[in-house]
């Protein structure tokens, strides 16, 4: 009921109210005072938008707080998994044996390099690891095996490096092509743009050591599968060297290109005989 539908009662004035002392004072106040009030209440539209508002605002905090955790497994957690999974497959299978030689009192047996035609071992099955490496670049970085096969979800992620299928083997003429993870699930290429011109790279099987020199770098775009060709950038041409190709992502956290390094064998040596000079020069 509005202030203009009050019918005060006569209190001793011209009894039609309009004239009676303090009637319109009093039904002015009484307007005023409803008026001020209507106004301070809020409107049901705003208090829809403000519902809206904190429930928006909840629901980006809760996907800040699961970006943050993807990203702390993404970043941190699948290195930590994959490190886990390498390292036990090294001990398993014994690949870090050859390396023993390091720990003598009296100083490792050094190899005698060899530069005569080397023993190359036939492609092995899809998921059979054949190999290790290390980079003595690389001081700190743990022993890294091979595993036959490039893809994802079997080989990379878990394993570390793979070995591009059809490429050639630890010590064949032509392209012993690896692939593996610059970031995330244990990053084994990490450092591959520290690799300078000359720098060892070491390759062991379960008889031979390999060790190969970096001789070039580039960048080239995912679908420039030419690096991997039995002679790097040039298909179809026969291949009269042995060489190494390793690829791996670039820039950091992108996939936008590959960054690649080549590299020829330098010599080779029975494992038997004890371990590279270039292993037993890492501090």
């Amino acid at each position: 009921m509005s202030g203009t539908d009050v019918t005060w009662p006569d209190l001793g004035g011209r009894g039609d109210g309009s004239g009676a002392p303090g009637a319109a004072p009093d039904a002015g106040g009484r307007r005023a005072t409803r008026r001020h009030q209507a106004g301070r209440q809020p409107s049901r539209g705003g208090g829809v938008v403000l519902g809206a508002v904190g429930v928006l605002g909840e629901l980006l905090i809760t996907a800040g707080v699961l970006l943050l955790a993807f990203l702390a497994w993404q970043l941190w957690w699948t290195d930590v998994e994959a490190n886990r999974e390498q390292a036990a497959l090294v001990q398993e299978q014994g690949w870090d044996r050859p390396l023993e030689a390091l720990q003598a009192s009296d100083g490792p047996a050094i190899v005698t390099p060899r530069y005569d035609e080397p023993p190359v071992m036939d492609e092995p099955e899809y998921l059979t690891t054949f190999a290790s490496m290390r980079i003595p670049r690389w001081d700190g970085e743990p022993t890294r095996t091979i595993t036959q096969g490039t893809d994802r979800p079997n080989v990379l992620n878990p394993l570390g490096v793979g070995h591009y299928e059809g490429t050639a083997m630890p010590g064949g003429v032509g392209n012993f092509s690896l692939a593996a993870h610059r970031t995330t699930y244990g990053k084994p290429f990490n450092r591959i743009a520290e690799l300078q011109e000359g720098d060892p790279v070491v390759v062991w099987t379960e008889d031979t050591w390999y060790v190969y020199r970096v001789t070039s770098s580039q960048i080239v775009m995912p679908d420039d599968v030419q690096v991997i060709a039995p002679v790097p950038d040039q298909p179809g041409v026969e291949p009269t060297e042995r060489m190494i190709t390793l690829t791996t992502c670039h820039p950091m956290f992108s996939a936008r290109e590959r960054y690649i390094v080549h590299g020829v064998l330098d010599y080779w040596a029975p494992v038997s005989e004890g371990v590279p000079a270039e292993l037993a020069e890492v501090p």
